[in-house]
């Protein structure tokens, strides 16, 4: 199996990728908005790559988190809101905003579930900070390690009621850089005691079985490489430090961030510590040159990755996606309330 997962172009399968996914057998996709037009077609979709590895438990992802980040759209799916919303209740009352996100991300994670998939990158655990760019932004759970933690606990277990494994991301913390990863490289000077405060919340939920790196520069454990490609990041920070020991993906491997070819990130990557390389844009030469590249997974990444199969599953309980949906909007209208 290749340690990749890969992006699908359109709405369908075309004959050249269905051929490549057969003879590659990577670990997993991806789908965005491209991917996603109506709910027949994206079940068809993921039914067919199911089809291709002829197993129920793969990894059939999607970036779905609410507010602007959000790959299935109104008017087919339901719109969600932002981290921020959850934050703000947890500001008037801690109990009801975890309540609020735990059903939020339950009612999610059935849509998801609903269409064939089967992960979801969501939470971000990243800490927000005054000098945080706005590609996390709203997108934040908090500005304080307990209420991230909580917060995105909530996410983590609303989505696993739903059958769907939630991502730890973006280890070890995005909140601290001032410059969007997609676009350039951010650093990070603070201190390896200031960064404490960064951790903290993956370092509380580090028996998740799936993580994701981020592509940031952390001066103070290794300042001439970003997460994603420093084996002293990786071993010392995220494996050492938070403690985790489940699937580790690479942010987008494609993002400006990082330099060098498509491929030789990918080989950087793993050679680092990352499990599994993310390749979002289905651009073909990318995807089969980071195959050729990596060849098959060690048996370590297998076991990680067997770890994120069993976390998939059916719903666990009988709850009415309505219901889920009432329930929330109850909760955050306390804040709305008080705003008002």
């Amino acid at each position: 199996m290749t340690p990749a997962i890969f992006g699908i172009a359109g709405l369908e399968l075309t004959a050249d990728e269905r051929a490549f996914f057969t003879e590659a057998d990577p670990a997993g996709y991806i789908l965005f908005a491209r991917n996603c037009e109506g709910k027949d077609q994206l079940r068809r979709l993921t039914d067919d790559l199911r089809a291709i590895h002829g197993r129920d438990r793969l990894i059939v992802s999607i970036d779905q988190e609410g507010g602007r980040v959000a790959r299935m759209k109104p008017p087919v799916w339901q719109r969600y809101p932002a981290g921020e919303a959850f934050a703000k209740l947890w500001d008037i009352a801690p109990a009801s905003a975890i309540e609020a996100g735990r059903a939020n991300a339950e009612a999610m994670g059935r849509e998801l579930a609903e269409m064939g998939i089967t992960v979801d990158y969501h939470a971000p655990f990243d800490v927000r900070r005054p000098e945080t760019d706005d590609v996390i932004g709203d997108r934040a759970l908090g500005s304080e390690p307990m209420q991230v933690a909580a917060l995105g606990r909530a996410v983590l277990d609303g989505l696993g009621r739903a059958g769907v494994v939630g991502c730890l991301k973006h280890m070890p913390g995005h909140g601290r850089a001032t410059c969007d990863s997609h676009k350039e490289l951010p650093h990070v000077g603070a201190s390896a005691d200031e960064l404490e405060a960064d951790i903290a919340p993956f370092r509380t939920l580090a028996s998740h079985p799936l993580g994701m790196s981020a592509h940031i520069v952390f001066d103070a454990w290794d300042p001439a490489h970003p997460a994603t490609l420093s084996e002293t990041v990786i071993s010392q920070v995220i494996r050492g430090k938070i403690g985790f020991d489940g699937l580790l993906l690479t942010d987008d491997i494609d993002m400006q961030a990082l330099d060098g070819t498509i491929p030789e990130r990918a080989e950087r990557a793993l050679a680092a510590g990352c499990d599994i390389v993310l390749n979002c844009w289905a651009k073909m030469d990318d995807q089969t040159a980071i195959a050729e590249r990596l060849g098959s997974m060690s048996g370590k990444t297998a076991e990680r990755l067997d770890r994120v199969h069993a976390a998939m599953g059916e719903p666990r309980d009988e709850s009415d996606t309505a219901d889920l949906l009432a329930k929330r909007d109850a909760l955050l209208a306390i804040a709305e309330d008080r705003a008002a």
